[in-house]
C-alpha cells in the first residue's frame, strides 16, 4: 500500500551514501613513470601528488620532456634511458607506463619479473596486440592493470554504488549519449591511423558500462567518418551492446555538434525498475575546460530529480582510482584487481566487435 511505499522509501533516502572514491593504500610504493607527456602532466603526476605517493624518477624518449616535466613537479630524478628506469627492484616500486600503444610491449619485455604495472590505455591498437600484452604480462608474471580510469570517476563509482545497493531495482535501460563539438585536431598523432573514435572515446564508456552491468554477448556498431575531421577515420560512432531482450544498452556519440552549447550533452543515463540515475560527463563539455559532473536520480513516478553531490572529476579523481587499487592490491589492501589486464582484454574483445560490425554493415533492405 501507499503507507508502506513511503516508509520502504523513507528507509532507502536515509541509506542514501554512495562510495565515489577508491579507498588509498596505506603504505605507497614509490612510482617510476615512463612517459612524460600530456596526460601525465595533465592527470597522472596531479593525481598521485593528491595521493602522496612518492616519485622515485621519470623517463621519456625526450629528455627535453622529461627534463620538463620534472621542473613542473619537482621531481628529482630523470632517468637517461628506460633501461636505468627499469633497473628498480620489482617488489620496491610500481611502473606507471603512459606511452602510446604502440610502445607498450616493448616496455613490458624489459620490466623485471614479477613487477607491478599500470598501462596508459588503450590495451594496444587491436584484439592481436591486447592479446600480446595480456599474454606477456602472464609470462612474466607482473601485476598489470590499464589505466581505464574512468570507471572510477566518482559519479560512476557512486552509480555503480547505486546499481550495487539496488536502489534502482533491476536495471532495464544504459544510455550514453554525447552531442557535443570535440576538438580532434587536439591529437594530430590520430590522423591517418585506421581507428580512432571507439578505440580512444568510446572505449571508456564501453568499459565502464562493463563495470556497471556486465558483460554483453554482442554488439550491432556503426563507425561514421565526418567531414570537418577529413584526415581521421571515426569520429563519431553510434552502438548497441546486446545484453539481451530486457536490457537496452546504446552508445551515441556524436562529436561535431558546434553550435549553441544549450543543446549539448554528455552524460549517461540507468534505468531500472525502482529508478533512474543520470550522471553528467562533464569533462568533454567545453573541452578541455570542462564542466562539474554531476549526478542525479529519481524514483519511479516522481516529478523532480533528486541531487546527490559528486566529490569531485573524472579529471583528475577518477585517476587517483587505478593507481589506489593496484597499489592496494600489491600490498593485500584489496583483493581485486579492477582494472586487471585479463579485465581490459574483454574490453578490448568489444572494441574488436564493435569495429567489426560496422565492417560487415547492416542487413539489406528488398529492394522489391
Amino acid at each position: 500500500n501507499a503507507e508502506y511505499m513511503g516508509e520502504s522509501k523513507l528507509k532507502m533516502e536515509q541509506a542514501l551514501v554512495f562510495q565515489q572514491e577508491w579507498p588509498r593504500p596505506a603504505a605507497p610504493r614509490p612510482v617510476v613513470i615512463i612517459g612524460a607527456g600530456g596526460i601525465v602532466r595533465t592527470a597522472h603526476l596531479p593525481a598521485y601528488k593528491k595521493l602522496d605517493i612518492p616519485i622515485k624518477g621519470i623517463y621519456d624518449l625526450s629528455q627535453a620532456t622529461a627534463q620538463e616535466t620534472a621542473s613542473m613537479f619537482d621531481l628529482g630524478l630523470v632517468y637517461e634511458s628506460l633501461d636505468a628506469a627499469v633497473s628498480q627492484a620489482a617488489d620496491e616500486v610500481i611502473f606507471d607506463v603512459a606511452v602510446p600503444a604502440t610502445a607498450v610491449l616493448a616496455i613490458l619485455q624489459k620490466l623485471p619479473n614479477g613487477a607491478a604495472v599500470l598501462i596508459q590505455k588503450p590495451m594496444g591498437n587491436n584484439l592481436a596486440e591486447a592479446t600480446a600484452i595480456r599474454d606477456l604480462c602472464k609470462s612474466k608474471q607482473l601485476t598489470a592493470a590499464i589505466n581505464f580510469q574512468a570507471r572510477f570517476s566518482p559519479n560512476i563509482l557512486a552509480l555503480k554504488d547505486m546499481i550495487s545497493q539496488g536502489v534502482l531495482g533491476t536495471v532495464t535501460d544504459v544510455e550514453v549519449r554525447e552531442c557535443l563539438h570535440h576538438p580532434w585536431d587536439l591529437w594530430g598523432f590520430l590522423k591517418g591511423i585506421p581507428r580512432v573514435e571507439i578505440l580512444y572515446h568510446s572505449i571508456h564508456e564501453i568499459d565502464f558500462i562493463r563495470f556497471l552491468v556486465g558483460e554483453p554477448t554482442g554488439v550491432y556498431c556503426k563507425a561514421l567518418r565526418d567531414p570537418a575531421y577529413a584526415d581521421y577515420a571515426d569520429t563519431k560512432s553510434i552502438t548497441i551492446l546486446d545484453y539481451g531482450e530486457w536490457l537496452r544498452c546504446v552508445v551515441s556519440m556524436e562529436h561535431s555538434h558546434n553550435f549553441n552549447t544549450s543543446k549539448m550533452m554528455s552524460q549517461i543515463k540507468v534505468t531500472g525498475t525502482n529508478a533512474a540515475a543520470v550522471a553528467k560527463l562533464g569533462v568533454y563539455m567545453n573541452y578541455p575546460v570542462g564542466e562539474p559532473d554531476t549526478l542525479e536520480f529519481a524514483y519511479t513516478g516522481e516529478k523532480e530529480w533528486r541531487n546527490i553531490p559528486v566529490k569531485g572529476s573524472w579529471f583528475i579523481d577518477a585517476f587517483l582510482g587505478p593507481m589506489s587499487n593496484l597499489q592496494r592490491y600489491v600490498a593485500g589492501e584489496d583483493e581485486v584487481l579492477i582494472s586487471s589486464v585479463d579485465d581490459a582484454w574483454r574490453t578490448m574483445a568489444v572494441v574488436e566487435a564493435c569495429y567489426n560490425s560496422s565492417k560487415q554493415g547492416g542487413h539489406p533492405i528488398a529492394s522489391s
